[in-house]
């Protein structure tokens, strides 16, 4: 059995909630350290399979709640060589978002399964 090879995204939702960064803003940090992870880890062999079927990506976008959460679980998947982009928005320099490359969810469910999906209210 192979697992599912997913895209984990770690995104801080105190932009949106404390900081009054637009849902917009904060999707184009997901976008951009997603696209920058990709690109960085694309001889990878995770990452080639994730890209050869486009259709079917999984992606999985997490809730952090500050930059001390995303700079401490940045650090836990250092020590573990996991491979990851922390982003930093510029030229604020204001870590905004990490995205880890494509994985088998079992190799790294574990490092982020105490967080919860993204999600906010629309007015």
């Amino acid at each position: 059995m192979t697992s599912t090879v997913v895209q984990y995204i770690l995104l801080r939702s105190d932009l949106l909630k404390d900081l009054g960064w637009s849902i917009g803003a904060l999707v184009a940090q997901a976008c951009h350290a997603s696209s920058a992870v990709l690109h960085i880890f694309k001889d990878d062999e995770y990452t080639v399979q994730y890209m050869n079927d486009l259709d079917n990506m999984h992606k999985v976008v997490l809730e952090i709640p500050n930059e001390e959460s995303l700079r401490k679980i940045a650090e836990k998947l250092k020590e573990n060589s996991i491979d990851y982009k922390l982003w930093i928005e510029q030229p604020e320099n204001i870590p905004t978002c990490l995205a880890l490359k494509p994985y088998p969810k079992e190799e790294v469910k574990k490092f982020v399964s105490k967080f919860k999906l993204f999600k906010t209210t629309l007015a």
